[in-house]
């Protein structure tokens, strides 16, 4: 059986043009490189070289063996390069899934993380909080960004810092100030997040209502952060969404506006399968992410 280091040893006689060239070159002693040669030979069955010339040269099966042993070397050498630079967390591809109300939070992570890997590519999904966890158990992913609450029996799960929720209103209406109470949504139709499976944001926005006592009229229902908010520019009713969601899907047609009297916190995480081995890759743009959220989460504080 032929094998890498005969490869390695032929190239370089055929290169060389001398076996003692050829044995400087490698380190190692002429008579078992001469051994070797003739190993490959008689695996191959057909003369490499033609002896009787001064120099050694190629015979004509040598040449077409050398052309493909050193493609072959060099693919190797590739293979072993790309292998490292994907340890190294410099290479590779980086499935990634996303809630669309989190996007803004993947959106600078990937541009800051390009910015240190660029040879690391992204195949990216979307879906509810629901679904994304499907995907990382069934491994299609290997890092999901999910609205909390979830069942976090399966998995890793990297907390993101909260941010506020917001009151996003089409901009035609009129409210004479600049800012809303929570009491203002009890006169309006509602839209809100729901997921399909499970439950999230709209059971923390229906608690909120009813903790300053009303019962929300809620018009529709989505898990989809984009066409909520195209309903409200086109003046169907109002929302209530993370603040990151509006920076990032803002539209025109809608107003957005602080909600004083409010408590509640989006929250957001990073969720991994503990049973998964993570690439560097994936460690360092969760490092990333890391850092981006905490800015946003300090930029909305400086805000108040």
């Amino acid at each position: 059986m032929i094998d890498v280091k005969q490869l390695k040893y032929f190239v370089t006689i055929a290169e060389e043009g001398q076996i003692t060239k050829a044995a400087q070159k490698l380190h190692i002693a002429q008579p078992p490189l001469s051994q070797q040669l003739k190993q490959l030979e008689e695996e191959l069955g057909v003369p490499l070289f033609d002896r009787k010339a001064k120099k050694m040269e190629l015979t004509a099966p040598g040449k077409a063996f050398y052309e493909k042993a050193k493609r072959l070397l060099a693919q190797l050498d590739d293979a072993v390069a790309e292998v490292k630079e994907i340890e190294e967390g410099t290479a590779g591809t980086l499935s990634i899934g996303c809630v669309k109300s989190c996007f803004y939070y993947l959106a600078q992570a990937i541009r800051h993380f390009h910015e240190q890997a660029p040879n690391v590519t992204f195949h990216l999904r979307e879906g509810d909080t629901f679904s994304i966890c499907q995907l990382l158990y069934e491994r299609r992913i290997d890092i999901g960004i999910v609205r909390l609450p979830i069942d976090s029996a399966d998995y890793d799960v990297i907390r993101l810092p909260g941010e506020r929720y917001v009151g996003v209103l089409p901009a035609q209406w009129k409210t004479g100030q600049p800012s809303l109470c929570m009491r203002d949504f009890a006169d309006w139709p509602l839209l809100l997040l729901h997921r399909v499976h499970g439950a999230g944001q709209y059971e923390r926005v229906i608690e909120e209502c009813r903790r300053h006592g009303f019962e929300p009229n809620v018009l529709c229902e989505c898990p989809d952060a984009t066409i909520l908010l195209s309903l409200v520019a086109q003046g169907l009713g109002a929302t209530i969404v993370p603040q990151s969601t509006v920076a990032l899907f803002r539209l025109p047609g809608i107003k957005v506006l602080e909600i004083i009297d409010s408590s509640m916190t989006a929250e957001a995480a990073a969720i991994l399968d503990r049973q998964r081995y993570l690439p560097k890759s994936a460690r360092t743009f969760l490092d990333v992410l890391q850092t981006v959220a905490a800015r946003s989460a300090g930029g909305q504080h400086e805000e108040r």
